[in-house]
């Protein structure tokens, strides 16, 4: 098993020379003095701080790979011949009413004002980053019509351009923050919220009072952390000017643009990027609670928390501090994670992986119900992209966990649907494409329901947010299909029991039975009897 690879890898644009590479330094076992490239090292000789990052900056997304000891595909779901929960009230079980279609997959989360939403998945936060600024229109309508929530990350209204403060340097005007949100509220049907995420530099900027009071945002993120890195918010900008804007208005922005140093290098074209980077943040229990009853104030109807990758002990803080909140969601991100843009090394190497961070939270929130306690809704992201994962992820966190945040599959089909839009118009269909026509008719299965749907309006989805609900309904279709060998016809009825363990390591961590001890008791009164 691969834990380790350094020094190489497709996201910063390297590779080794050699086919034999040591295992835990990544250097080529032979390298060589007048070798041509192109390692880490090697790039990093001359191009330093910037092979920290997948690149190109604004055109990727990236997701850690290291390879952990134990992930959810050593769990498997268990399908049975008999039984059947989750049916409504009244409905006799049997062959004619326990069909997969019929499965209802609507899941809901909040602590008195609850967001319904069509299926148990949500975006991850879509931010600062160009990625998330140049496909929005894709994301906000896709999801949307999907019925599904959006969360809306951090530092958007600190580096809007149109940018307008008062006189204690507090938001009054972010026009990509207002485009932000109608563009979700127009498709908005009753399934689904638009979530808007605070860090450090969004709480100093007074965003939460700009975005409630001015744009009606009724949920509101706290963030901790994110799975993908420990350090604060990143993006690049490639204009000394812009760098210079964002450093005046309190961002970290390295190189320093003004340094007389760093603006010759840019001139010279050595420097072609800066890096504007958020703040660290500091938890506080009684400053957690004062936040919590200020959005409140506000006029915010939820409030959520978003943490990170970080040990059992701040995880326990997370659950405890958002039980006596009374927090409306609490979004787990486990290590690996995938993002517009974050530290490489970083992504691979800090942190707790999604299986070890869910099985701590089941544990601690268990504890929390025994007492009495208040647990909030829960939901774990890191590396989900399909039905089997979204299963399981609820599976394992059952009855606690609600919902499985999704980053980086929810914004392929957002990419897809916007180039076959683009692809279209130039004549230059892909052939993995047009195998299946040249028509937006012919090419998405979901769209003539759509447009039987919206009618005229359909005119105003682009493809990107097709895509996304067709890949939304196809998430739909396989849930269903897996709830239905299990004999669940609703999410509430999903328990642990529906999984095994397929080895004796992930029994241990996760509390889930060991495949040869999964219903075994009951096997041997059968044999018995």
């Amino acid at each position: 098993m691969n834990l380790l690879t350094p020094n190489a890898n497709e996201a910063t644009g390297t590779i080794n020379r050699s086919r034999n590479v040591v295992p835990c330094s990544g250097i080529c076992s032979r390298c060589l003095d007048d070798c041509r490239g192109n390692c880490e090292v090697f790039k990093s000789t001359f191009r330093g701080r910037e092979v920290i990052y997948p690149g190109p900056f604004g055109h990727v997304t990236a997701g850690g790979d290291k390879e952990y000891p134990i992930d959810y595909s050593h769990l498997n779901i268990n399908g049975y011949a008999l039984g059947l929960d989750g049916l409504p009230e009244g409905v006799v079980a049997s062959p004619d009413t326990a069909t997969f279609p019929t499965v209802n997959t609507e899941t809901e989360f909040g602590y008195t004002n609850k967001v319904k939403m069509r299926l148990p998945i949500f975006t991850g936060a879509l931010g600062s980053t160009e990625v998330a600024r140049a496909n929005w229109e894709q994301f906000a309508v896709g999801t949307a019509i999907a019925g599904i929530s959006l969360v809306c990350g951090e530092n958007v209204c600190g580096i809007d351009p149109g940018l307008e403060r008062d006189a204690q340097g507090k938001v009054t005007k972010a026009p990509d923050m207002e485009r932000r949100v109608k563009a979700y509220r127009e498709f908005q049907e009753g399934y689904g919220d638009i979530l808007v995420q605070m860090n450090v530099e969004d709480t100093n900027l007074g965003v939460a009072r700009y975005v409630i009071e001015d744009l009606g945002v009724e949920t509101v993120e706290l963030k901790w952390g994110q799975g993908a890195k420990c350090i604060g918010g990143e993006i690049k900008v490639d204009s000394i000017e812009r760098a210079l804007e964002l450093q005046k208005r309190g961002y970290i922005v390295t190189p320093d643009p003004s340094n007389e140093a760093v603006q010759a290098s840019f001139r010279d074209g050595g420097i072609t990027q800066f890096e504007r980077h958020s703040r660290l943040g500091f938890i506080d229990e009684e400053d957690f609670y004062a936040t919590v009853e200020y959005l409140r104030g506000l006029g915010a109807k939820r409030v959520t928390l978003k943490t990170g990758a970080y040990p059992m002990r701040e995880l326990a803080m997370a659950l405890k501090w958002s039980s006596n909140a009374k927090i409306d969601l609490l979004t787990i991100d486990g290590a690996g994670g995938g993002t517009g843009m974050s530290p490489w090394g970083m992504m691979r190497e800090w942190g707790i992986p999604p299986f070890y961070l869910q099985s701590m939270a089941y544990e601690l929130a268990s504890l929390l119900d025994a007492q009495g306690d208040y647990v909030p809704d829960l939901a774990i992201a890191s590396g989900f992209s399909e039905e089997t994962g979204i299963y399981k992820g609820l599976a394992l966190g059952a009855p606690y966990f609600k919902a499985v945040c999704m980053g980086r599959a929810l914004m392929i089909p957002g990419f897809v649907g916007k180039n076959i839009e683009k692809w279209m118009a130039e004549n230059n269909l892909p052939k993995t494409v047009s195998a299946y026509g040249t028509t937006k008719e012919e090419i998405f299965v979901s769209y003539e329901e759509l447009r039987a749907k919206y009618g005229k309006d359909m005119d105003r989805i682009p493809l990107g947010a097709v895509g996304i609900y067709t890949f939304a309904d196809r998430l739909k279709v396989g849930l269903q299909q897996l709830m239905a060998g299990s004999r669940c016809m609703n999410l509430a009825s999903i328990t642990r029991d529906n999984l095994i363990a397929l080895t004796p390591e992930a029994a241990k961590v996760s509390g889930i039975s060991y495949v040869m001890d999964s219903y075994r008791d009951q096997a041997l009164e059968i044999i018995k009897g």
